[in-house]
Protein backbone atom coordinates (compact mmCIF):
# COMPACT_ATOMS: atom_id res chain seq x y z
CA UNK A 1 0.00 0.00 0.00
CA UNK A 2 2.91 2.45 1.06
CA UNK A 3 4.44 1.60 -3.07
CA UNK A 4 1.29 2.24 -4.14
CA UNK A 5 0.43 5.20 -2.20
CA UNK A 6 3.71 6.61 -3.12
CA UNK A 7 3.89 5.86 -7.03
CA UNK A 8 0.20 7.07 -7.23
CA UNK A 9 1.92 10.75 -5.40
CA UNK A 10 4.79 10.73 -8.00
CA UNK A 11 3.62 9.97 -11.16
CA UNK A 12 1.39 13.45 -11.29
CA UNK A 13 4.92 15.03 -10.82
CA UNK A 14 5.98 13.42 -13.74
CA UNK A 15 3.57 14.51 -15.62
CA UNK A 16 3.57 18.28 -15.02
CA UNK A 17 7.42 17.82 -15.62
CA UNK A 18 7.51 16.48 -19.41
CA UNK A 19 4.64 19.56 -19.59
CA UNK A 20 6.83 21.92 -18.35
CA UNK A 21 9.91 20.27 -20.48
CA UNK A 22 7.79 20.35 -23.44
CA UNK A 23 7.20 24.36 -23.03
CA UNK A 24 10.58 24.86 -22.57
CA UNK A 25 11.33 23.21 -26.04
CA UNK A 26 8.66 25.50 -27.75
CA UNK A 27 10.23 28.66 -26.33
CA UNK A 28 13.66 27.44 -26.93
CA UNK A 29 14.27 29.04 -30.56
CA UNK A 30 14.15 32.90 -28.93
CA UNK A 31 17.21 32.52 -26.63
CA UNK A 32 18.94 31.73 -29.62
CA UNK A 33 18.88 35.34 -30.17
CA UNK A 34 18.58 37.16 -26.92
CA UNK A 35 20.38 40.30 -28.42
CA UNK A 36 17.57 41.17 -30.48
CA UNK A 37 14.79 40.70 -28.44
CA UNK A 38 16.94 43.09 -26.17
CA UNK A 39 16.58 45.59 -28.54
CA UNK A 40 12.75 44.99 -29.47
CA UNK A 41 12.04 45.83 -25.65
CA UNK A 42 14.44 48.89 -25.36
CA UNK A 43 12.61 50.00 -28.82
CA UNK A 44 9.12 49.33 -27.29
CA UNK A 45 10.05 50.55 -24.03
CA UNK A 46 11.30 54.33 -25.22
CA UNK A 47 7.82 54.51 -27.55
CA UNK A 48 5.69 54.28 -24.06
CA UNK A 49 7.32 56.28 -21.98
CA UNK A 50 7.94 59.29 -24.64
CA UNK A 51 4.91 60.76 -26.65
CA UNK A 52 7.61 60.90 -29.49
CA UNK A 53 8.06 64.91 -29.94
CA UNK A 54 8.07 67.79 -27.72
CA UNK A 55 4.80 69.63 -27.69
CA UNK A 56 5.00 73.19 -29.22
CA UNK A 57 2.02 75.28 -28.74
CA UNK A 58 0.81 77.49 -31.73
CA UNK A 59 -0.75 81.09 -30.48
CA UNK A 60 -1.64 84.40 -32.43
CA UNK A 61 1.56 86.63 -31.47
CA UNK A 62 -0.10 89.22 -32.85
CA UNK A 63 3.17 89.66 -35.67
CA UNK A 64 1.26 89.48 -38.56
CA UNK A 65 -0.90 91.88 -40.21
CA UNK A 66 -4.35 90.01 -40.20
CA UNK A 67 -5.08 86.51 -38.90
CA UNK A 68 -8.38 86.46 -40.23
CA UNK A 69 -7.30 84.61 -43.64
CA UNK A 70 -5.68 81.78 -42.03
CA UNK A 71 -7.81 78.39 -42.44
CA UNK A 72 -8.45 75.90 -39.82
CA UNK A 73 -5.41 74.71 -37.69
CA UNK A 74 -3.85 71.13 -38.91
CA UNK A 75 -1.65 69.15 -36.76
CA UNK A 76 0.30 66.01 -38.78
CA UNK A 77 3.13 64.13 -36.83
CA UNK A 78 3.72 67.30 -34.65
CA UNK A 79 3.87 69.58 -36.85
CA UNK A 80 0.78 72.51 -36.60
CA UNK A 81 -0.09 75.18 -39.09
CA UNK A 82 -2.49 77.49 -40.11
CA UNK A 83 -2.05 79.03 -43.84
CA UNK A 84 -3.41 81.54 -46.25
CA UNK A 85 -2.24 82.03 -49.60
CA UNK A 86 -3.88 84.07 -52.66
CA UNK A 87 -2.64 82.02 -55.45
CA UNK A 88 -3.89 84.50 -58.57
CA UNK A 89 -2.04 87.14 -56.53
CA UNK A 90 1.20 85.45 -56.01
CA UNK A 91 0.96 84.45 -60.10
CA UNK A 92 1.95 88.01 -60.73
CA UNK A 93 4.52 88.30 -58.84
CA UNK A 94 8.51 88.61 -60.12
CA UNK A 95 10.38 89.84 -57.82
CA UNK A 96 10.94 89.12 -53.58
CA UNK A 97 13.09 90.13 -50.80
CA UNK A 98 13.45 89.00 -47.75
CA UNK A 99 13.31 90.70 -44.28
CA UNK A 100 16.17 88.89 -41.89
CA UNK A 101 14.02 86.72 -39.54
CA UNK A 102 12.89 88.49 -35.84
CA UNK A 103 12.31 87.31 -32.50
CA UNK A 104 9.35 87.80 -30.17
CA UNK A 105 10.22 89.12 -26.32
CA UNK A 106 9.30 85.88 -25.30
CA UNK A 107 11.50 83.64 -28.18
CA UNK A 108 14.69 85.81 -27.46
CA UNK A 109 14.66 85.05 -23.41
CA UNK A 110 14.90 81.61 -24.07
CA UNK A 111 18.27 81.76 -26.37
CA UNK A 112 21.15 82.83 -23.75
CA UNK A 113 22.92 84.61 -27.02
CA UNK A 114 22.61 86.65 -30.12
CA UNK A 115 24.93 84.34 -31.96
CA UNK A 116 22.94 81.15 -31.37
CA UNK A 117 19.36 83.85 -32.52
CA UNK A 118 21.66 84.31 -35.60
CA UNK A 119 21.85 80.21 -36.46
CA UNK A 120 18.22 80.29 -36.19
CA UNK A 121 17.17 83.21 -37.94
CA UNK A 122 20.02 82.60 -40.57
CA UNK A 123 18.57 79.36 -41.38
CA UNK A 124 16.10 79.82 -41.64
CA UNK A 125 16.23 82.86 -44.34
CA UNK A 126 18.72 80.99 -46.09
CA UNK A 127 16.48 78.00 -46.75
CA UNK A 128 13.43 80.12 -47.43
CA UNK A 129 15.79 82.89 -50.07
CA UNK A 130 17.48 79.62 -52.36
CA UNK A 131 13.80 77.67 -52.46
CA UNK A 132 12.11 81.15 -53.51
CA UNK A 133 14.69 81.30 -56.02
CA UNK A 134 13.44 78.28 -58.25
CA UNK A 135 10.66 80.78 -59.45
CA UNK A 136 11.09 84.46 -58.20
CA UNK A 137 14.15 86.93 -58.47
CA UNK A 138 14.98 87.45 -54.88
CA UNK A 139 16.56 90.94 -54.67
CA UNK A 140 17.62 93.31 -51.24
CA UNK A 141 15.66 94.52 -48.87
CA UNK A 142 16.67 98.34 -50.17
CA UNK A 143 15.01 97.98 -53.38
CA UNK A 144 11.46 97.29 -54.44
CA UNK A 145 10.20 94.62 -54.81
CA UNK A 146 6.68 92.87 -55.64
CA UNK A 147 6.66 90.63 -52.35
CA UNK A 148 8.22 91.24 -49.14
CA UNK A 149 8.67 88.20 -46.23
CA UNK A 150 8.65 88.69 -43.19
CA UNK A 151 9.03 85.61 -40.81
CA UNK A 152 9.45 86.21 -36.58
CA UNK A 153 10.62 83.16 -34.08
CA UNK A 154 7.48 83.73 -31.75
CA UNK A 155 8.80 80.89 -29.58
CA UNK A 156 11.61 78.08 -29.12
CA UNK A 157 11.98 75.30 -26.80
CA UNK A 158 16.21 75.05 -26.13
CA UNK A 159 17.66 71.50 -26.69
CA UNK A 160 19.12 69.72 -23.88
CA UNK A 161 22.72 70.16 -24.26
CA UNK A 162 24.07 66.89 -21.78
CA UNK A 163 20.46 64.90 -23.34
CA UNK A 164 21.86 65.52 -27.06
CA UNK A 165 25.00 64.39 -26.09
CA UNK A 166 24.17 61.13 -24.50
CA UNK A 167 21.72 60.64 -27.41
CA UNK A 168 24.57 60.99 -30.03
CA UNK A 169 26.68 58.54 -27.82
CA UNK A 170 23.57 56.16 -28.25
CA UNK A 171 23.24 56.42 -31.33
CA UNK A 172 26.97 57.07 -33.15
CA UNK A 173 28.44 54.78 -30.68
CA UNK A 174 25.70 52.08 -30.71
CA UNK A 175 26.18 51.45 -34.27
CA UNK A 176 30.05 50.88 -33.47
CA UNK A 177 29.35 47.89 -30.64
CA UNK A 178 26.89 46.16 -32.79
CA UNK A 179 28.18 42.61 -33.60
CA UNK A 180 28.83 42.15 -37.23
CA UNK A 181 26.24 40.05 -37.95
CA UNK A 182 23.59 41.81 -37.36
CA UNK A 183 21.96 44.73 -39.88
CA UNK A 184 22.64 48.45 -38.33
CA UNK A 185 19.40 50.16 -38.43
CA UNK A 186 18.27 54.04 -37.33
CA UNK A 187 18.59 53.53 -33.24
CA UNK A 188 16.16 55.81 -32.09
CA UNK A 189 16.91 59.34 -29.80
CA UNK A 190 17.01 59.95 -26.14
CA UNK A 191 13.35 60.97 -25.88
CA UNK A 192 13.41 63.66 -23.35
CA UNK A 193 14.94 67.60 -23.77
CA UNK A 194 13.85 68.08 -26.83
CA UNK A 195 13.57 71.18 -28.20
CA UNK A 196 11.29 72.73 -31.28
CA UNK A 197 10.46 76.11 -32.72
CA UNK A 198 7.37 78.00 -33.59
CA UNK A 199 7.04 80.63 -36.36
CA UNK A 200 5.03 82.96 -37.96
CA UNK A 201 5.63 84.80 -41.47
CA UNK A 202 3.74 86.46 -44.38
CA UNK A 203 4.58 87.87 -47.51
CA UNK A 204 2.76 91.46 -48.59
CA UNK A 205 2.53 92.63 -52.04
CA UNK A 206 4.07 96.51 -52.31
CA UNK A 207 0.69 98.18 -50.68
CA UNK A 208 1.18 96.36 -47.67
CA UNK A 209 -1.71 93.67 -48.84
CA UNK A 210 -1.41 90.15 -47.10
CA UNK A 211 -1.02 87.55 -50.03
CA UNK A 212 0.40 84.65 -48.32
CA UNK A 213 0.70 84.02 -44.25
CA UNK A 214 1.76 80.83 -42.18
CA UNK A 215 1.52 80.07 -38.16
CA UNK A 216 3.96 77.35 -38.05
CA UNK A 217 4.79 75.30 -34.84
CA UNK A 218 6.96 71.85 -34.80
CA UNK A 219 8.98 69.60 -32.07
CA UNK A 220 11.17 67.68 -32.64
CA UNK A 221 10.69 64.09 -32.49
CA UNK A 222 13.12 60.93 -31.20
CA UNK A 223 12.51 59.28 -34.60
CA UNK A 224 12.77 61.57 -37.32
CA UNK A 225 15.53 64.57 -35.17
CA UNK A 226 19.25 63.94 -35.25
CA UNK A 227 20.19 65.12 -31.92
CA UNK A 228 22.81 68.10 -31.45
CA UNK A 229 25.15 69.35 -29.23
CA UNK A 230 23.60 73.44 -28.65
CA UNK A 231 21.04 74.68 -26.99
CA UNK A 232 19.20 75.48 -30.54
CA UNK A 233 20.15 72.33 -32.53
CA UNK A 234 16.31 71.39 -32.74
CA UNK A 235 15.16 75.28 -33.46
CA UNK A 236 18.23 75.40 -36.21
CA UNK A 237 17.01 71.92 -37.69
CA UNK A 238 13.09 72.74 -37.72
CA UNK A 239 14.03 76.44 -39.40
CA UNK A 240 14.99 75.17 -42.42
CA UNK A 241 11.61 72.87 -42.22
CA UNK A 242 9.32 75.77 -41.43
CA UNK A 243 10.93 77.43 -44.65
CA UNK A 244 10.60 74.54 -46.59
CA UNK A 245 6.54 74.66 -45.92
CA UNK A 246 5.84 77.78 -46.50
CA UNK A 247 8.36 78.83 -49.62
CA UNK A 248 5.87 75.09 -51.31
CA UNK A 249 3.15 77.31 -50.77
CA UNK A 250 4.25 80.78 -51.89
CA UNK A 251 5.98 79.02 -55.26
CA UNK A 252 2.48 76.67 -55.91
CA UNK A 253 0.05 79.32 -54.60
CA UNK A 254 -1.89 76.80 -52.93
CA UNK A 255 -1.60 73.93 -50.11
CA UNK A 256 1.22 71.65 -51.64
CA UNK A 257 1.27 67.87 -52.25
CA UNK A 258 2.32 65.90 -49.14
CA UNK A 259 4.80 63.60 -51.13
CA UNK A 260 7.00 65.89 -53.09
CA UNK A 261 8.47 63.74 -55.89
CA UNK A 262 10.36 66.34 -57.58
CA UNK A 263 13.78 66.74 -59.00
CA UNK A 264 15.35 69.62 -56.75
CA UNK A 265 16.90 72.39 -59.00
CA UNK A 266 20.24 72.82 -60.22
CA UNK A 267 20.83 75.80 -58.15
CA UNK A 268 19.28 74.04 -54.75
CA UNK A 269 22.08 71.45 -55.18
CA UNK A 270 24.45 73.99 -55.59
CA UNK A 271 23.96 75.36 -52.84
CA UNK A 272 23.30 72.79 -50.28
CA UNK A 273 26.70 72.08 -51.34
CA UNK A 274 27.90 75.25 -50.15
CA UNK A 275 28.08 77.31 -53.23
CA UNK A 276 27.22 80.48 -54.46
CA UNK A 277 23.65 81.07 -54.36
CA UNK A 278 21.52 81.76 -57.92
CA UNK A 279 21.21 85.24 -56.60
CA UNK A 280 23.76 87.56 -54.75
CA UNK A 281 21.25 88.71 -52.07
CA UNK A 282 20.91 85.20 -50.33
CA UNK A 283 24.85 85.95 -49.68
CA UNK A 284 23.51 87.60 -46.50
CA UNK A 285 22.07 84.58 -44.80
CA UNK A 286 25.24 82.94 -45.35
CA UNK A 287 25.56 79.84 -47.37
CA UNK A 288 25.24 76.36 -46.04
CA UNK A 289 27.48 74.32 -44.28
CA UNK A 290 26.94 71.59 -47.31
CA UNK A 291 29.09 67.95 -46.71
CA UNK A 292 30.25 69.29 -43.36
CA UNK A 293 27.51 70.29 -41.93
CA UNK A 294 25.93 66.71 -42.93
CA UNK A 295 28.87 64.93 -40.74
CA UNK A 296 28.67 67.26 -37.76
CA UNK A 297 24.95 66.33 -37.91
CA UNK A 298 25.40 62.92 -38.00
CA UNK A 299 27.71 63.10 -35.22
CA UNK A 300 25.57 65.51 -32.97
CA UNK A 301 28.42 68.52 -33.22
CA UNK A 302 27.51 72.21 -32.80
CA UNK A 303 25.68 73.64 -36.21
CA UNK A 304 27.95 76.83 -35.15
CA UNK A 305 31.07 74.41 -35.97
CA UNK A 306 30.17 74.38 -40.20
CA UNK A 307 27.42 76.74 -40.31
CA UNK A 308 28.82 79.69 -42.54
CA UNK A 309 28.48 83.60 -41.41
CA UNK A 310 26.88 85.96 -43.68
CA UNK A 311 28.90 87.74 -46.03
CA UNK A 312 30.18 91.02 -44.34
CA UNK A 313 28.40 94.53 -46.82
CA UNK A 314 26.45 92.26 -47.94
CA UNK A 315 22.63 94.04 -47.44
CA UNK A 316 19.92 91.59 -47.14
Amino acid sequence: MLRQSSTATVLPNLSEANKVHSNLLSFRPLDKDPLKRLFSVLFVSMAIAASGCTTMPMKESGTLTSYSNLGVAKDKLGKKRRFYVDGQQLAQVKTVRIVPTSFTFIAASKVKTDANRALVSNALDRALCVALSDKYQIVPTNQPADLTIRSVVTDIVPTNKDMAAAATVVSVGGGFALPDNIPLVGIPRIPFGLGGLAVEAEAVDNLNVQRAAMMWARGANFLQDKPRYSEVGDAYNQASKFAADFSKILIVGREPKMLDASIPSRHRVQSWLGGKPKYAACEAFGRSPGVQGAVATKFGLPPQWTDKKPKSGVTP
